[in-house]
């Protein structure tokens, strides 16, 4: 059954994770000086807060693809399955880009050779496709059940996941100053848009009445009367409901940010709105 004292699953990944660690460590430490002159701004103190967002963010992965968690998902529980990819593209995707401070990553992407192609693939547009085509191709039952049998393109489904991921959430929480997050309005049209454009997949995993992955369909149960089709029940709400709350939350926020701007903006306006009281029909 499950080994509950393997904490190293997937050690190609945590080495990844590891490394990714590392560099931060190296670039925010011994090289954070230089890449700030390269970014043209002064010296910047140790990001201590971006630190704590980063860190969480590579603790997040561990906990989703190096822990029994990930074995769980593997052969037992579709709906652990999702909550496994729901953790890389949620939390620990936000958490990686804040975690990244404009004068670590704006050196990379003012070079000749990267500009170009961050600006089209950050585009919202491409951000929402890319993520909506890496989400829909890897559900799909070939490809999700190769990934269950190879533990390579399981490796690859992951990063494809988390590399997508940051890409959806760029327009929202980049803390580039050259490719920096869109207007508020541009925000919550598309928010909007990727949680319409996510409907079909939740439809199809949600409301279909055959078992769409073999191997959860004959994997021993761990919950004797939660059967492979309650599982992928499960799956299909988790699915679905995580993608409306993350987004609407972001949607409130980016509203929040809108109103706050347009009040800043006309002070005036919104000042005489506000001291405006209804006339009374009878007032002599």
């Amino acid at each position: 059954m499950i080994d509950w004292h393997n904490w190293l699953n997937e050690p190609i990944l945590v080495a990844g994770i590891a490394f990714v660690g590392v560099l931060w460590a190296v670039l925010a430490g011994p090289c954070r000086q230089r890449l700030a002159q390269r970014a043209n701004v002064g010296p910047v103190p140790f990001p201590t807060a971006a630190a704590v967002k980063f860190y969480a963010s590579l603790l997040i992965l561990y906990v989703a693809v190096g822990t029994p968690l990930n074995q769980i998902a593997e052969a037992y529980l579709l709906s652990v399955h999702m909550f496994q990819h729901l953790l890389v593209i949620y939390p620990a995707a936000i958490l990686f880009l804040l975690g990244l401070p404009y004068w670590m990553t704006d050196p990379v992407l003012a070079h000749p050779a990267v500009n170009g192609l961050a600006r089209f693939f950050t585009r919202p547009v491409v951000c929402a496709l890319v993520f909506l085509i890496v989400f829909g191709l890897w559900h799909a039952p070939w490809l999700f059940n190769a990934a269950l049998d190879n533990e390579l393109i399981h490796i690859v489904e992951h990063v494809m996941f988390f590399g997508a991921a940051a890409l959806y959430w760029w327009p929202l929480y980049s803390r580039s100053r050259i490719l920096p997050p869109r207007g508020y309005a541009t925000q919550m049209l598309y928010l909007l848009a990727v949680v319409i454009g996510m409907m079909p997949i939740h439809a199809y995993i949600t409301f279909s009445n055959d078992i769409i992955y073999p191997t959860y369909a004959t994997a021993p149960r761990l919950f004797p009367k939660f059967t492979p089709a309650d599982d992928q029940l499960l799956a299909g709400v988790a699915m679905q409901m995580a993608i409306i709350i993350m987004s609407m939350i972001a949607f409130t926020v980016a509203f929040y940010h809108w109103y706050q701007a347009l009040e800043r903006r006309h002070p005036a306006n919104v000042g005489d709105r506000h001291r405006r009281r209804p006339t009374g029909t009878g007032a002599s």
